[in-house]
């Protein structure tokens, strides 16, 4: 999400924070030396051709030149489009006069629609995260895999590490993304840098959020995809705790809260 628009929706997003995160600094971006960064791919979704769309991203970019419309497309609610717009999810009436952000509950089931939606465009980002592009610390036979987008100096990020054995026993596994909390070309960002390029990640990891200074080191690493990722995806504070579908289930968690979760949402997607 660009500045601008960020200034309208952040403050929505911010208040609706889950608790057990360390908050970001907002989208603060810093010039990398792009030889050190692996490129983000993040893929596109095919714009819609319903009428409406042309007056609602004319009234989006009036807001925001630079905004990423990811794509349009009707609400269940009459009258109301929904937009995925750099991450996130927002509504704009289908005349283009006005926009809200915020959830949308359909009122039946008390089905969260927006976080829905949101989920199925996260999905489809985060896939572009590859295996070898994450340090994970999984059991043998995982129930579930989750990604967390971490910052080293996190309180709740070192919090859910220390535990990471019991989610291991859980049947959680862990895959972590990087998300430097003040941006790139950060004290936070070089300590990400220096772990991934050790020659043990997942001791460099564990070292580092226990308060080892980690010697400074560089190489070809994923940091700033990750990061840009994450603010793509809707991270505003770490930990950011993603199922495989896509949905954000929460920040830190206890090994039995997140199993809980996980077997939730997994009852009510077999339920749909």
């Amino acid at each position: 999400m660009s500045r601008s628009l960020y200034k309208w929706v952040f403050p929505v997003a911010c208040s609706m924070l889950v608790a057990g995160s360390c908050l970001a600094s907002p989208a603060v971006v810093s010039p990398v030396d792009n030889a050190t960064a692996i490129a983000p791919r993040v893929p596109t979704l095919p714009a819609a051709v319903l009428p409406e769309e042309v007056a609602v991203r004319k009234a989006m970019h009036s807001m925001d030149a630079n905004a990423k419309i990811d794509r349009v497309s009707a609400s269940p609610v009459s009258g109301l489009m929904e937009l995925n717009v750099g991450g996130d999810t927002v509504y704009m009436t289908a005349d283009g006069k006005y926009l809200f952000s915020g959830k949308l509950i359909e009122v039946a089931s008390k089905r969260d629609l927006t976080e829905a939606s949101r989920a199925v465009a996260r999905r489809g980002a985060l896939s572009a995260l590859t295996a070898s592009q994450m340090i994970a610390f999984a059991p043998s036979n995982p129930r579930y895999t989750v990604t967390v987008f971490t910052d080293v100096d996190c309180g709740y990020c070192r919090k859910l590490h220390s535990q990471i054995a019991d989610y291991n026993k859980a049947g959680i596994a862990v895959n972590y993304a990087f998300f430097p909390r003040s941006g790139l070309g950060t004290p936070a960002y070089d300590k990400a840098v220096s772990v991934w390029c050790s020659a043990d990640r997942r001791k460099a990891l564990t070292d580092a959020k226990n308060g080892v200074v980690l010697p400074k080191a560089t190489c070809t690493n994923p940091v700033s995809t990750e990061y840009l990722l994450g603010l793509h995806v809707g991270v505003r504070g770490t930990p950011a705790v993603f199922a495989a579908d896509g949905t954000q289930i929460g920040g830190y968690m206890t090994p039995t809260e997140m199993r809980a979760k996980l077997d939730a949402l997994e009852q009510r997607q077999a339920a749909l």
